[in-house]
């Protein structure tokens, strides 16, 4: 088997004939596919950046080496769906590129109706089906055969073959359309091209387990190729080289999903939405397309994609250095609480800025789980976790960390409330902990409070005091009371009747005084859960009840609510006015280089008239005297100014700036210029100044 990258145009070029098998689905794209693939070529057509779009993988079984004359052809297993959509573009193309004037016929080198006929649909040498660069199965093949043939399909060939095509005549039939553009986002579509080897490679095999197991590329393929195919190939390597391979390293041995998680995550920080899992590919060219119309490149994107996995990969995958960080994530794994993935990858990035302290961090840890971990033992669903931890970030003040996180979860009502002590302690002493998902991460952590040498706890097992047994020994019927029978119902599998112990075997059902007095009883007992039970001349409700309110407060110690000042609470609730937020609040101007540089720009800025103002705003910071005349939008890799004049109004004689009026961009201007360490600060002033005096008011 062969896999190398290919445009798709080349693959059906050199290629005498792809037959779809038998045994293969009918065509089946529905219009939504043919749409989606329609505004991505449209899109790579349109983009001088982009040197390719990757489309998918098409595997086939190639004909024999030894057979090259005979012009076999090569059995399409996967993949078809895309190479006939594709075929009927192009058939849709030549067909519309026939209808024109003939000096119109040729809109891009390599694209007239002879060549694209003759090139990528049939084969004039050959004869019959030979000649067709694309042969299907079933129902299908009449369809297209006559297509390709430029005649009307039979009455009866109505398939997803002949409504695709006529999609295509539809879109291409627009008079406002640049075919052109059509033609060279046609040439850009590349694909994986995956070669079987006759004889050597079983094709049933591969085609069963993509086929029947519904198996496809992975997210983290699609998108490894989505932003590396668009690059020359010196660039793709070495983003893959510093960037993705390490990042593939730190995710070897996780679950093949673990990338997946982590993408998701990463995609709710950066945009406050919780992609679908299905979905992530998607959201993630989403958001890759948003940075793109803002004229930024694919690699400060996927710099910031590897130290964001570096932190994931510290948080869920056990790689923290710090000791104690790397003891409240493993906690935190095991309550099973990757919700708040979002928020904590969000505070860990603020460390590494240095918004806060590895101190603050441990303890925002710690809060939030606190906060899972109160809820879970309340029984409150956690159905809403996922939407609390996704805006999480919104409520965030950088100026205050601490105490926004703080009063953010104090401020939480209803169903997303965090457990108040009271809550927490009533429901430690009363609920069944004994079927708690958690319990064992539960015990392990009580008995480890306040220890300096831990116990591990998985080399001893849950003991009931109080049997589980029905059918109690007259002893034990003494100790509980003629109410034996509800005292065991309601208290068995309660905190006060639980513990450790490496003897369960030996305790049995055996009489509490027993237990306790044996080898190996609660009098021998090293652990701090059985403190106390060594004393204790019997077993009945009012000892398991002073129990459980004891270890619950104990509990209450371990798994802390915050606390801040009602006022406090107030003062966050209020609404922010964005005209209250400071530099801190823009993580991209918090680097020392990259603050000087917008410090001085502000100063100079302000400079030019004792009426300018400035104001920082949630995506950038506004210089105004009556309206806008200047914003500074950061980005990692640059600042971004946007200038509130027309291009054609700007004296450049470097051409620095660019027209953004028909793109989607932060800031009120049509024209904008980079702004970096290394530029000529002087210059861009000069562009600066021209924006205020077109916005000045005349004398």
């Amino acid at each position: 088997m062969k896999a190398v990258d290919s445009h798709l145009l080349t693959l059906l070029k050199k290629s005498s004939q792809f037959v779809v098998p038998i045994y293969q689905r009918v065509y089946s794209w529905q219009d939504s596919e043919c749409d989606q693939l329609w505004s991505d070529i449209l899109r790579a057509g349109g983009n001088e950046k982009l040197g390719a779009h990757f489309t998918g993988s098409i595997v086939y079984v190639a004909k024999d080496q030894s057979t090259n004359t005979s012009a076999e052809p090569d059995l399409i297993i996967d993949g078809q769906q895309r190479v006939t959509t594709v075929i009927l573009l192009l058939a849709a193309l030549a067909s519309r590129l026939e209808g024109l004037a003939e000096s119109e016929r040729e809109p891009v080198e390599g694209f007239s109706p002879k060549k694209i006929r003759n090139r990528y649909l049939r084969d004039d040498d050959e004869e019959g089906d030979r000649q067709f660069k694309l042969i299907l199965s079933q129902g299908d093949k009449g369809a297209l055969i006559s297509i390709l043939q430029g005649v009307q399909p039979a009455a009866d060939a109505s398939t997803r073959v002949t409504e695709n095509y006529d999609f295509f005549v539809r879109k291409l039939s627009d008079p406002k359309l640049d075919l052109a553009v059509v033609c060279r986002g046609l040439d850009k579509l590349v694909v994986v091209d995956v070669t079987l080897t006759r004889n050597v490679d079983n094709p049933q095999l591969v085609f069963e387990a993509m086929n029947s197991t519904g198996k496809k590329l992975s997210q983290a393929d699609l998108i490894r190729n989505y932003v590396l195919m668009d690059l020359p190939p010196r660039a793709q390597d070495t983003l893959y080289s510093a960037y993705w391979r390490p990042m593939e390293i730190e995710f070897s041995g996780a679950d093949e999903t673990e990338f997946d998680e982590f993408v998701r995550h990463f995609l709710t920080v950066k945009t406050g939405s919780l992609p679908r899992l299905g979905d992530i590919y998607e959201a993630f060219k989403e958001y890759a397309l948003s940075l793109a119309s803002e004229d930024e490149t694919i690699e400060p994107l996927v710099v910031e994609l590897r130290e964001y996995a570096r932190r994931y990969c510290a948080i869920a995958l056990g790689n923290e250095t710090d000791p104690r960080l790397r003891e409240a994530f493993k906690d935190l794994d095991q309550i099973r609480a990757d919700v708040v993935y979002p928020l904590l990858l969000e505070a860990y990035t603020d460390r590494d800025l240095g918004s806060i302290s590895s101190e603050d961090l441990l303890e925002i840890v710690r809060m939030v789980t606190s906060y899972v971990f109160r809820r879970a033992v309340c029984r409150i669903p956690t159905n809403s976790l996922n939407k609390t931890f996704a805006g999480f970030g919104a409520a965030l003040r950088k100026d205050r960390y601490l105490e926004s996180v703080k009063a953010h979860f104090l401020s939480l009502t209803s169903y997303r409330a965090f457990p108040t002590d009271e809550e927490f302690l009533n429901a430690l002493q009363s609920t069944d902990l004994y079927n708690f998902r958690r319990r064992s991460y539960f015990l392990r952590m009580l008995e480890n409070l306040g220890r300096k040498e831990r116990v591990t706890i998985e080399d001893y097992t849950i003991e009931h005091i109080l049997p589980q047994n029905e059918n109690l020994s007259a002893a034990w019927k003494a100790d509980l009371g003629p109410e034996w029978q509800d005292v065991q119902h309601q208290y068995l599998h309660t905190l006060g009747n639980l513990t450790l112990t490496g003897y369960n075997s030996e305790y049995s059902d055996h009489p509490f005084a027993m237990k306790r007095d044996m080898e190996g009883g609660f009098k021998d007992s090293p652990l701090r859960l059985n403190r106390g039970l060594g004393q204790l001349e019997g077993w009945n409700a009012m000892e398991i009840e002073k129990r459980a309110k004891r270890l619950a407060s104990d509990a209450a110690k371990i798994w802390t609510r915050p606390e801040l000042p009602a006022g406090v609470i107030a003062e966050f609730q209020q609404a922010r006015d964005e005209s209250v937020l400071t530099i801190e609040d823009h993580p991209y101007l918090l680097p020392a280089v990259r603050r000087r540089l917008f410090e001085r720009l502000r100063a100079e800025t302000l400079a030019l008239d004792p009426l300018i103002t400035s104001t920082f705003l949630k995506n950038y910071v506004a210089f105004k005297v009556e309206t806008n005349f200047l914003d500074v939008v950061p980005q990692k890799a640059r600042l971004r100014l946007s200038l509130n004049i027309p291009i054609e109004s700007l004296h450049d004689e470097r051409d620095l700036a660019v027209d953004v009026r028909n793109k989607g961009h932060w800031g009120n201007g049509p024209t904008e210029v980079g702004l970096v360490e290394d530029s000529d600060f002087a210059y861009v002033m000069g562009l600066v100044r021209q924006a205020l005096e077109f916005q000045m008011p005349a004398e």
